[in-house]
C-alpha cells in the first residue's frame, strides 16, 4: 500500500493542525493505521494508532486529551486532529500501514510508511 501525508504546516502555540494520510494500491480497511514524529534532533516515536474499524485508538502519553486519530475506510484516508499544540510537538509527522488490524505502536508491525508531513509549532 501507498500512503500519502498532508496537513503539515506552521501555527502558533495552542494552534491546531489536522494531518490526512490517503492509501492507495492496498485494502485500507483491513489495516490498524498508525502516526509516528521525529523531531530535529531525535529519535522516531510512537504518536497514535487506530484499529481497522476505527472502534479502538491508543495514544502516547503526551498527546492525550489534545490528539485525536479517526479514519474513514470509504475515503481510505486516516486523520490526526491535533489540538492545544505545543513547541514540542515541532516534528515530521507520519503515518504507517500496520499488517494488523488492531492498534500497535510497534514499528515491526508495520509494513509501509507514508513520506511525512512537517508540522512547526511557534512558542
Amino acid at each position: 500500500v501507498q500512503l500519502q501525508a498532508s496537513g503539515g504546516g506552521l501555527v502558533q502555540a495552542g494552534g491546531s493542525l489536522k494531518l490526512s494520510c490517503v492509501a492507495s494500491g492496498g485494502t485500507f480497511s483491513t489495516y490498524g493505521m498508525t502516526w509516528f514524529r521525529r523531531a530535529p534532533g531525535k529519535e522516531r516515536e510512537f504518536v497514535a494508532a487506530i484499529n481497522w474499524s476505527g472502534d479502538s485508538t491508543y495514544y502516547r502519553n503526551a498527546v492525550k486529551g489534545r490528539f485525536t486519530i479517526s479514519r474513514d475506510n470509504a475515503k481510505s484516508t486516516v486523520y490526526l486532529q491535533m489540538n492545544s499544540l505545543k513547541s514540542e510537538d515541532t516534528a515530521v509527522y507520519y503515518c504507517a500501514a500496520s499488517r494488523r488490524r488492531s492498534t500497535t505502536s510497534q514499528t515491526t508491525d508495520l509494513g509501509s510508511w507514508g513520506q511525512g508531513t512537517l508540522v512547526t509549532v511557534s512558542s
